[in-house]
Formats: structure tokens, C-alpha cells, sequence
């Protein structure tokens, strides 16, 4: 989209909170670096003590984020996380191990923030964020800070936080790109005003990889933010878009507008609470999914399908589901695989975990074919419910 100009005049923002606790001995001892940089201070180390953040993941970006943030002396810090750890984790997940696969992710950076800072309270939620805690989360915390990778999550972080008048710092990761803004509606855009809709063609890190630095990049950009607007000091990045290259080691700021037609942050605003169902978003064909059994079953029967692997020559050599022709997902954003699809056939396509291949049944039922489908979960649903011997990855 295109992206709207705005006035480059610097904004007068107060710090998110006051700086209502003292110091102690040991605050003096540990933030002394902090304490002569003129412009934090005793009074910013103050408002750092009092500030109350929520990280939204503790993943690639949030591992940097709450592993600085910490350091830093946020006074409490508040991680959303409902996952366990796994091994490929670790490749950009600093703040696990080898030792700690398997276990909850929640639980494990807890431990790890108090190694790093005991002076300060993590508060654990071991959960699912979702429209029936979101809001009940929120209103605890100062600052949002999201480091997810999924559109439906954002939406969800983002329309909370405009309902609730919240800051929302915003972060991105993607191959070799990052992307940085901080959403505040009340001093300018929110993240629907940058993506009214989302992207259906837009693979998530799991789908097309993360070189795993980029997440330090970006999250400790975040956490900078963080810093910026609870202390005041600075330019934030409202109403701008920080894009980073790290093959090119190029960053381009890109100004942001309100959208005066936003639905949640506009004029006239439609959206005045939650949706009731954020997956929705990203779901419009969930009427033709398929599960990795259902595929199987199709195969023991005997039916006659075309199965497509709509993913990369490297990922199929890694692993596939037998059967499966290669044909990736850039054949179908151009249209040219269109012309190698059967008319007379049902058409059946997969990915890695099924983001690529509801793209591309999107476009195929755009184009004509009704009688098509896409596996659920991809090829990780086929390991794990019918053959455990495939390498995932």
C-alpha cells in the first residue's frame, strides 16, 4: 500500500509514567551506567522502576526484548507465552538452551530474568492470548510490546490497545528484513492504519526462515522504543516505519498517517469492540481444508487427486508427502501454474504448515477451481499424525 505522508514536526509526548519510587543502594549499583547518561538519569532510572511492560511472545524478538528490558530496570515485566520449547527454537531464541527443550517457554524466561535482574517482578501468563484476556491483560500494563509473527495476533494486539488507549510497539522479522513502528492512536497511526487487511501471501518465519541475528536487531530496536517512551526522551517511532536490510546493512525510515477511514482508529470507527474470532481474518476458505488423516484416507481409498507441494526446491528435498508434485508458491502469485492444473481432478496442495497452500487455493478458486483443497498444518500435521519418520524442520 501506499503509504501516507504525515507532518515531520517533532512530537511532544510526556513519559508513559511517573517517577514515583526512589532508588535503592543496590539500584544505584546496578543502573550506574544508566544514572550519568544526562538524559535518564535518577528520574528516568525512577520511571524505568515504575513502569509496568507486557511482551506479548518470548520467541526470537522476545527474548532480546525482556533479556534488555530487564537489564534496563523495567519494574515489572509481564510475558504472554503459551508455548514450549523446541529445537529449532534455539537457533534465534536466546534465552533458552539445549537443556530447556521441552519445557514451558513462559516458565523458563521467567528463571532466566530473575538470573539477569532479581531486583525487579515478572508477572507469568501461560496462555493463549485471545479476545477474552486480552483486555483483562492489558489494562495491568503501562506498554505493550508484540513479538509475535502472526497477522491474527496483531490485530488482536492492536485493536485492544486502541480500546484501551495503550502504546503498542511493533516488531518484524522475515528471511533477512525487519520492520520496527510504535502504535499510539493517540498521537497517530495504529497497525491497521499500515494493514487495513492482511496479507494473504505473506509467509510467517516458520514458512519462509529467519536468519537468527535479524531478531536481535529488531527486538533490541524495540526495547529501545520501550525505554524511549517510558523515560520521554527522544523521538519515538510514531507515525514511523524503521525497515531494516541486513544483507544490504540499510535502514530506510518510511512515514505513517492515520487512516481517517481506519475501522478501529478513524473519524468514524466501526470496530468499538473485539471481534469475537481473530483467526477468522486469516481463515476465509476454511470450508476447503483437509487434515493430514483425511489425506491419507484419500490415498488408502484409492481416490484420484492431484497433490501439490507449493513450497521451495530446498524444503521438498528435506522432507515431502509422497505423490506430491513441486510446483512453489511464486507460480501461483503469477498466475503461471495455473495453466498446469486439471480441470477434471480434484486438486489437493500443501506447504509447510498450511499458510502457503491456503495462498494458493485462494487463487486457484479466484481462477475457476472449485474442486480444491489444502492440507491443514501441511507437511508437519502429515509427521505428526500419520508418518512420525518424516524429518521436520
Amino acid at each position: 500500500m501506499e503509504l501516507l505522508r504525515q507532518n515531520e514536526a517533532e512530537m511532544n509526548i510526556p513519559p508513559l509514567v511517573n517517577a514515583a519510587l526512589g532508588l535503592s543502594a543496590d539500584d544505584l549499583r546496578r543502573y550506574s551506567r544508566h544514572l550519568v547518561i544526562p538524559q535518564i538519569s535518577i528520574e528516568g532510572q525512577e520511571r524505568l522502576k515504575s513502569a509496568k511492560v507486557v511482551c506479548i511472545g518470548a520467541g526470537g524478538l522476545g527474548s532480546p526484548i525482556l533479556m534488555y528490558l530487564a537489564g534496563a530496570g523495567v519494574g515489572t515485566l509481564g510475558i504472554v507465552e503459551y508455548d514450549t520449547v523446541d529445537e529449532s527454537n534455539l537457533q534465534r531464541q536466546i534465552i533458552y538452551g539445549q537443556s530447556d527443550i521441552g519445557k514451558s517457554k513462559a516458565e523458563i524466561a521467567t528463571l532466566r530474568i530473575a538470573e539477569i535482574n532479581p531486583l525487579i517482578k515478572v508477572i507469568t501468563h501461560n496462555v493463549k492470548l485471545d479476545n477474552l484476556n486480552v483486555m483483562e491483560i492489558f489494562k495491568e500494563y503501562d506498554l505493550i510490546i508484540d513479538g509475535t509473527d502472526n497477522f491474527a495476533t496483531r490485530y488482536l494486539i492492536n485493536d485492544a490497545c486502541v480500546l484501551l488507549s495503550k502504546p503498542y510497539i511493533w516488531g518484524s522479522v522475515l528471511r533477512f528484513d525487519g520492520q520496527v513502528s510504535v502504535f499510539w492512536s493517540q498521537y497517530g497511526p495504529c497497525y491497521r492504519c499500515l494493514h487495513p487487511e492482511p496479507s494473504m501471501d505473506a509467509p510467517n518465519c516458520a514458512e519462509a526462515g529467519v536468519l537468527g541475528v535479524l531478531c536481535a536487531s529488531i527486538g533490541s530496536i524495540q526495547a529501545t522504543e520501550a525505554i524511549k517512551l517510558i523515560t520521554g526522551i527522544g523521538e519515538p517511532l510514531i507515525g514511523s516505519l524503521i525497515v531494516y536490510d541486513a544483507l544490504a546493512m540499510s535502514f530506510r525510515s518510511l512515514n505513517l498517517s492515520k487512516d481517517p477511514e481506519c475501522v478501529v482508529c478513524g473519524e468514524n470507527p466501526t470496530l468499538v469492540t473485539l471481534l469475537e474470532d481473530y483467526e477468522d481474518l486469516l481463515s476465509p476458505i476454511r470450508s476447503s481444508e483437509i487434515s493430514a488423516i483425511e489425506l491419507k484416507s484419500k490415498y488408502d481409498k484409492g481416490e484420484d487427486f492431484f497433490l501439490v507441494d507449493v513450497r521451495e526446491p530446498h524444503e521438498y528435498e528435506i522432507v515431502h508427502i509422497p505423490g506430491g508434485q513441486l510446483i512453489p508458491i511464486a507460480g501461483f502469485l503469477d498466475g503461471s501454474a495455473l495453466a498446469s492444473m486439471p480441470r477434471d481432478r480434484e486438486i489437493i496442495l500443501y506447504c509447510r504448515s498450511g499458510v502457503r497452500s491456503a495462498n494458493a487455493l485462494a487463487i486457484l478458486n479466484d481462477a475457476g477451481f472449485n474442486r480444491s483443497a489444502h492440507v491443514t498444518g501441511g507437511v508437519l500435521a502429515w509427521a505428526k499424525h500419520v508418518d512420525p519418520t518424516c524429518t521436520v524442520y
